[in-house]
């Protein structure tokens, strides 16, 4: 994606200061702030000792699947599904050592959970945080609720029935037994808390204020590093913190919308995609879903996004775009950039899901999942 950005930058397909103000400051803050908060909850210990609680209330392995899909899902809602991706591949293949479970089967329940529990937030992931950005939703948190909510819970347990179909022998009501969850450093863990504490309030701040009638009272950049600034200010390993954040994944974003709107100028991707057939919700979910395995949801959103605001798009068209374009990762390998991260981190450890493992299992979830996000965002009343 940086070669593509120097390219355009260089060949003069755009320019300088285009290139510069092409780039989403708004994104960019949120990830960095996100990703701190991620990566010191690796750092102080805390995350491993969440887990063992969480995954303690597992009696069989059938429940472990269950809670790394709902459990990650979820969290993914909170914390980014690339987040999520990199903290989660070391604890998924730590519970299947653990408890004698396939490696893949954790691998393709964290990456299902994580891609398909993000559909239902704004901050899920970097789609969803583009569409609430630059739609102009004035409560996206309510909105992204009220649309998505239902259909992604609906989602996870197909998801969990099509892993048991696929998985049969790796699925048992034999006994697991737990070890008591890891002591962390108090002084570690406090600023963490903090963190957390201060994300889920100014969460709450916002839900709050838009069912009240209102808008947002805290962008959501703003939540980000607020709720970095406990990690920030009081952590000793500040400094390391910072180094060990995604720094590529933050690359790829700013090259992205670069190369993004060097495209876009172009007028080639309009022409392209253009027509009021492709506006419907069923099209919209359709086209994210496959264009997305080609140049990655993030960068179709970048595209496909500016074209509906052109037409005058609706909200369900915009969470037709959020839905179809994070849905996308569970096609393929290549739909989403977190499975790309949980695969990358898994071959570190000795473990990896092939292209043609991970399809059989996403091609046949993906088409219910698309049914469900469709039937849902159709018959809505509002």
């Amino acid at each position: 994606m940086l070669g593509g950005a120097l390219a355009v930058i260089l060949t003069g397909q755009i320019s300088l200061p285009d290139a510069l103000g092409a780039i989403n400051g708004d994104v960019m803050l949120f990830l960095v702030g996100m990703f701190l908060v991620g990566e010191a909850l690796v750092e102080s210990g805390y995350l491993s000792t969440i887990s063992c609680r969480f995954f303690s209330q597992a009696r069989t392995p059938d429940q472990i699947i269950f809670l790394i899909l709902f459990g990650m899902g979820l969290l993914s809602a909170l914390l980014m599904n690339d987040t999520l991706a990199i903290i989660g591949t070391p604890l998924v293949l730590g519970l299947a050592a653990k408890f004698r479970i396939s490696p893949k089967l954790v691998l393709l329940s964290l990456a299902i959970g994580i891609t398909t529990g993000s559909v239902m937030s704004p901050i899920g992931n970097p789609q969803n945080l583009l569409v609430a950005v630059n739609s102009g939703l004035l409560n996206p948190f309510v909105t992204f609720g009220l649309f998505l909510l239902l259909p992604t819970l609906v989602s996870l347990m197909v998801a969990f029935l099509v892993l048991r179909f696929f998985f049969p022998g790796d699925f048992s009501s034999r006994a697991l037994m737990h070890e008591a969850a890891p002591v962390c450093s108090p002084a570690k863990v406090l600023p963490v808390k903090c963190s957390l504490a201060i994300l889920l309030s100014l969460v709450v701040i916002n839900i709050t204020a838009s069912l009240a009638g209102g808008t947002i009272l805290v962008p959501l950049p703003v939540i980000a590093l607020c709720a970095a600034a406990p990690v920030l200010l009081f952590s000793k390993r500040r400094f390391e913190l910072v180094w060990h954040i995604d720094w590529c994944t933050i690359v790829f974003f700013a090259a992205m919308f670069v190369l993004m709107e060097s495209v876009w100028q172009t007028g080639f991707f309009q022409s392209f995609v253009s027509g009021p057939r492709l506006m419907s919700v069923p099209a919209i979910l359709g086209t994210s879903v496959v264009i997305s395995q080609f140049i990655s949801n993030v960068p179709f959103v970048a595209l496909f996004q500016p074209m509906i605001l052109q037409a005058g798009g609706t909200t369900s068209q915009m969470m037709a775009l959020a839905a179809g374009s994070t849905i996308a990762g569970n096609l393929t390998i290549l739909g989403a950039a977190s499975t790309v991260i949980i695969i990358q981190n898994a071959e570190k450890q000795g473990e990896t899901l092939t292209f043609f493992e991970f399809a059989r299992v996403g091609v046949p979830l993906t088409v219910l999942q698309i049914v469900i996000y469709w039937v849902w965002l159709i018959i809505l009343p509002f």
